[in-house]
């Protein structure tokens, strides 16, 4: 289901104990549970982050997480619609700036555990195809998140 690496980045089981049943929960949620989809997780620290934002999205600034799907939203669809997940594959990938997420639960008043939580399950809805830009959009998949969160009683505070 998934893989964690640390790029440039001491290894923490205590990640892994609160990105497990996030994702756990987002497969259970979006019917994945009986898929062989992959996701790879790099954790790593701002430097790392904003080389990929700058190489991949031509944006040279350092970010919290960024989100590369394999997949386009409608094949996705398709795929969890017919079950039709005949062998192992990658969804995609998330890289995740740990000192970021440290930051910003400090900066918006709550638990680490609250801010990697939310960062993964925002990945994951990316993976999955979904996006922010429209209103519209950022609506559907804010909804999607929050869902995921109370459901493993995640909470801002």
């Amino acid at each position: 289901m998934y893989e964690i690496e640390y790029l440039d980045f001491e290894e923490n089981d205590e990640y892994e104990k609160i990105i497990k049943p996030v994702l756990d929960e987002c497969y259970k949620e979006e019917n994945l549970l009986n898929s062989k989809l992959i996701i790879q997780i790099t954790l790593t620290n701002p430097e790392n982050i904003r080389k990929l934002n700058k190489e991949y999205r031509k944006i040279d600034r350092e970010t919290d997480v960024l989100s590369f799907p394999m997949f386009e939203k409608e094949e996705i669809d398709l795929k969890v619609k017919k079950q039709d997940f005949p062998y192992a594959d990658i969804l995609g990938d998330m890289v995740i700036s740990i000192p970021r997420v440290e930051e910003q639960a400090k900066e918006y008043g709550h638990s680490f555990k609250r801010e990697l939580s939310y960062m993964v399950v925002h990945s994951f809805y990316h993976l999955m195809g979904y996006d922010h830009i429209e209103e519209e959009d950022k609506k559907i998949m804010r909804e999607k998140e929050e869902v995921i969160l109370a459901k493993l009683n995640i909470t801002r505070n």
